[in-house]
Formats: C-alpha cells, sequence, structure tokens
C-alpha cells in the first residue's frame, strides 16, 4: 500500500495532487492546510473520501475506488493551542478512515493528521498525537493503523519514539527532511506513525509549491492481522 501525505502551503500546491498521485501510483492520498471546497471528487484513479467542514484549510483524504472501500470517514478536533485560539482557529486536526482492502479482505484506519504550530510546546503536539491515536484506536478497535501528516516536530524526537514505543505504535521517519524554509526549523516535519503494519520505506519525494516536501509511506500488513474480517 502507498500512502501519500503533502502540506499544501495554504492550498498553493493543489494543483500538484493530480500528478502526485499518478506518477507514485498512490492508494491513499492524505493533504493538510488543503481548501475543501476547490478539491475534486476524483483524481485518476482516486476518490475523495471525506474533507474537514470547519476550517478553510484543513484536512483531506482520497482512497484507489478499485482497492478500497470506505465504511467510516471522521474528523476531529484536538486540544487546542494559543495560536489556534487567537490568530487562526483550526477546529479539526484529525481525519480518520476506517476503510477495507479488497486485496488483503481486512480492515485498517488510515488517517491525515496535521498538529499544532510551531508557536506552541512539544509537549502540547504529543497530547494531540495520543489523543488522536485514541480517536483511531475508537474507530477502528484493534485495527491495523496509520496516521501520517505533518507532525510540526523539528526537535527532540527521541521522546514522541519512545512514548510511541511504549503505546504500541512505530514512529517513522523519510529519507530526507521534509523542511527546508527556515534554517532554524529544518528537519523531519511529515512523518508517520503506525501498529499492526510493517513500514518498508518511507521517501521524501521532489519539491513542488509548497514549503513542505510530499512523503511517501510504502506499507503492508504484518503477518499476523492478516485474518480476513467480513464484508
Amino acid at each position: 500500500m502507498k500512502v501519500v501525505s503533502y502540506n499544501l502551503r495554504k492550498n498553493r500546491a493543489v494543483a500538484e495532487i493530480g500528478a502526485l498521485a499518478d506518477d507514485h501510483e498512490v492508494d491513499v492520498l492524505c493533504l493538510q492546510e488543503a481548501e475543501a471546497i476547490a478539491l475534486p471528487a476524483h483524481l485518476g484513479h482516486l476518490s475523495l473520501v471525506h474533507a474537514t467542514e470547519r476550517n478553510r484549510l484543513g484536512l483531506a483524504m482520497y482512497v484507489r475506488e478499485e482497492r478500497f472501500r470506505t465504511r467510516s470517514a471522521h474528523t476531529f478536533q484536538l486540544k487546542k493551542s494559543l495560536h489556534d485560539r487567537l490568530l487562526a482557529p483550526a477546529h479539526e486536526r484529525l481525519l480518520g478512515a476506517r476503510i477495507h482492502d479488497l486485496e488483503t479482505e481486512r480492515d485498517l484506519v488510515v488517517a491525515s493528521f496535521h498538529a499544532a504550530p510551531l508557536t506552541a510546546l512539544n509537549s502540547l503536539r504529543r497530547y494531540q498525537i495520543h489523543t488522536a491515536l485514541a480517536q483511531l484506536r475508537q474507530l477502528g478497535p484493534g485495527l491495523p493503523a496509520l496516521m501520517v501528516g505533518d507532525y510540526n516536530y523539528p526537535v527532540f524526537k527521541g521522546r514522541l519514539d519512545t512514548e510511541m514505543r511504549d503505546h504500541g505504535y512505530e514512529l517513522s521517519l523519510s529519507d530526507k527532511r521534509t523542511y527546508t524554509r527556515y534554517k532554524m526549523f529544518r528537519g523531519h516535519f511529515d512523518f508517520a506513525t503506525s501498529s499492526g503494519l510493517d513500514i518498508n520505506r518511507v521517501e521524501t519525494l521532489q519539491r513542488g509549491l509548497s514549503d513542505h516536501l510530499p512523503i511517501l509511506v510504502s506499507a503492508s500488513l504484518r503477518a499476523d492481522t492478516l485474518v480476513p474480517v467480513p464484508a
């Protein structure tokens, strides 16, 4: 399964998403800072599953329609930062979907996530991440899960990695940096957390019009999760 995550930088890079999906034969496309009303219902082989409704610039997800059947999709509010409250409110920072994979006859949960901006503390972002994963567990109890997106987490990832492992999740960074706009904050901002999946590779793709570079996550279900779930 190929999953791409891309922060569109206030929708500036929206014109790139069709070619991005086609060039990399994407199965799931997760977007951040997308203008929902401007998104097409279809991108080649991909269909729009859901998009945030209360954010002007928010989250969206597309899936390969011949492979996946969407069982449910929801957006969730997470604890707000001071920036969100005073300057640019972001009501929904998580979009999760429970989908049925017709190839493996198995359900899984995939999510697009956008953490609080850099003006917030890492402690708030860790709280948001833990809350988001808890929401996804409710969306698909016991199911394999993959959450990709803009984590806005430039430093001290070791603590986050430890906390993820303590809670049964794996933190996966890409092969190259995903954000290089400011010298102080260059690094891996866009990555993935997962459970019940083997993350084979996370690749940083070519720069476009966004200040973030898209990432391509190649994942597969672990052998112990391949028990079919009735359709």
